[in-house]
């Protein structure tokens, strides 16, 4: 009979990572994680701790920090991989999973589903005759060379991109290879996983080829898998059920998709709401059940897209009153930095971004072409950011990978920031307090439509005061709403309390605040 080895790639949330892996393995299937390094070393540890006694559950010799569309995502999983096939010697299959990941059918028709189809199930469409990839780049992915983050390093990404393709740096693919593309979330024969084990021993040069693509979790185990095993032994499809929004983002499931994730012809689903534990407990002791029947039907993708397109509101798979309201959870912390001069704020989270490894963005809601990454649509106006902004903010989370990010407000968005006070995110306030000369004052009157280019000089001086009032009762506003997580440095503060003040703020040592605020000309304009 089948045994499943899950191959369990996360980066937060121990206790649903904890309850996933007693959930799965108490069916006699087994596990092996990967724990993101970029995640607390405390986090891991009291992962470690509570499923040290698990004998089917195993952790990656080595944890990688992982970064969306690098290597290291690929070589995270071949670390887990490596886990699994020494730990495991029994399992007859591996099958790729993340922690939003949950099973919708029981162990016993899995196994029995595994047993009658000996093959492996990965999507693998040829690279440069598909249309898998819809937008972007699609052979310079291949032929030049990606040694940075196009994420978190998106200057160097780009520079370094730019640069080749000036100089016509390109490269050849390896020449008995041909690359396919498709799903990451596969389920593998253990006779092929032994035989891609073998091969990258064996081909150095493949692994360096792949290690400086983009987005090689697309291509890597897609290209390997058709290169060593007959086409007639492999099943292009995932056993994994997933689905886009018009955004480009996978939609989430919540309790009331229950019925309709058992219908599909899937064994596992991908991504469960973490505010959906009806749901979660529901499908966790599904995977246990004896003697379940399933009605497939499949209708999941043509539903889910009749219904949202009705287009109104409380209808079923409509947006839910959680993505507007608390969507973002407890477990992450937002960082505003809020200064009327927008050069000033900027400037300093660039320097925090320099410093830290934390994702830092610029007035994402109050500036129409503040640089955003590509979140499937929702990011290109400013009405459609504003709209939707706890939406936009949680993918910026997702897309980071990471639960702490830093955005910068204007002070007058007060509505903007009591949104995110009344959001259950650990929510933390920098302002910048700078100092208003009236000529700044005055053509700021100006930019915001106060006063004409030929106002009376009278009237320019008449509106000052009010303007610098107004100025100081917007921090008093933040101040109101952010209560005891506010903090403030300014122009004339002692240089030693700005540093312990950004230090508080950030949760970082005075030395690495000592660093951010290094800048001779943060408060020029």
């Amino acid at each position: 009979m089948a045994k499943i080895a899950f191959i369990l790639l996360c980066h937060k949330n121990p206790d649903a990572i904890i309850a996933q892996a007693n959930q799965l393995t108490a069916a006699g299937d087994c596990m092996a994680i990967h724990f993101d390094a970029r995640s607390g070393q405390a986090e891991y540890e009291r992962l470690f701790a509570a499923l040290a006694d698990n004998p089917n559950v195993t952790f990656a010799a080595k944890r990688v920090k992982c970064g969306w569309g690098a290597w290291s995502l690929v070589q995270a999983t071949l670390n887990a991989l490596q886990a699994a096939t020494e730990a495991f010697p029994r399992a007859t299959h591996f099958y790729m999973l993340s922690g939003d990941c949950m099973a919708i059918k029981t162990a016993e028709y899995a196994h029995r589903f595994l047993d009658d189809n000996d093959a492996d199930f990965i999507e693998s469409h040829d690279f440069f005759e598909s249309n898998w990839i819809k937008t972007g780049m699609k052979k310079d992915r291949l032929i030049y060379r990606h040694y940075f983050n196009e994420r978190t390093q998106a200057g160097r990404f780009y520079a370094s991109y730019e640069f080749q393709k000036k100089l016509g740096l390109t490269r050849d693919i390896p020449r008995d290879i041909q690359v396919m593309i498709g799903s990451q979330w596969w389920c593998l024969r253990r006779r092929t996983v032994e035989m891609i084990q073998k091969f990258l021993n064996d081909r150095r040069d493949v692994v360096r080829f792949f290690s400086t693509t983009w987005i090689p979790d697309e291509t890597f185990f897609q290209t390997l898998v058709r290169h060593l095993i007959p086409k007639e032994e492999i099943e292009n499809r995932t056993l994994t059920f997933l689905m886009f929004s018009d955004y480009g983002m996978p939609v989430t499931f919540y309790n009331d998709h229950y019925d309709l994730l058992l219908r599909q012809d899937y064994l596992f689903a991908r991504k469960v709401s973490p505010h959906a534990q009806e749901l979660k407990d529901r499908l966790g002791q599904l995977y246990a059940g004896k003697d379940v029947t399933f009605q497939i039907s499949d209708e999941g993708r043509s539903l889910h897209r009749f219904l949202t397109n009705r287009g109104r509101v409380g209808r079923r798979f409509t947006q839910r009153f959680w993505e507007t309201s608390n969507t973002l959870g407890p477990d992450r912390d937002l960082y505003l930095v809020t200064c009327k001069k927008w050069h000033v704020a900027k400037r300093l989270v660039d320097q925090i971004k320099t410093e830290t490894d934390l994702p830092c963005l610029h007035y994402v809601f109050n500036e129409e072409n503040t640089p955003l990454p590509d979140l499937g649509g929702i990011e290109t106006t400013l009405a459609k950011r504003s709209r939707h902004r706890r939406a936009v903010v949680n993918m910026l989370y997702d897309h980071f990978r990471r639960d702490r990010l830093v955005l910068c407000v204007d002070p007058g968005s007060i509505e903007i920031i009591r949104d995110f006070c009344a959001d259950q995110v650990k929510l933390h306030v920098l302002n910048i307090a700078c100092e208003f000369s009236n000529d700044y004052l005055a053509g700021h009157a100006l930019r915001v439509g106060l006063i004409g280019e030929s106002s009376p000089v009278e009237s320019v001086q008449r509106i000052l005061p009010t303007l610098r009032n107004e100025l100081s009762h917007e921090v008093e506003q933040i101040r109101s709403a952010s209560k005891e997580e506010y903090f403030r440095i300014s122009e004339s503060q002692n240089r030693a309390n700005s540093v312990a003040e950004l230090a508080r703020f950030l949760t970082v040592s005075n030395k690495k605040a000592e660093a951010i605020l290094s800048l001779d000309y943060l408060f020029s304009d």
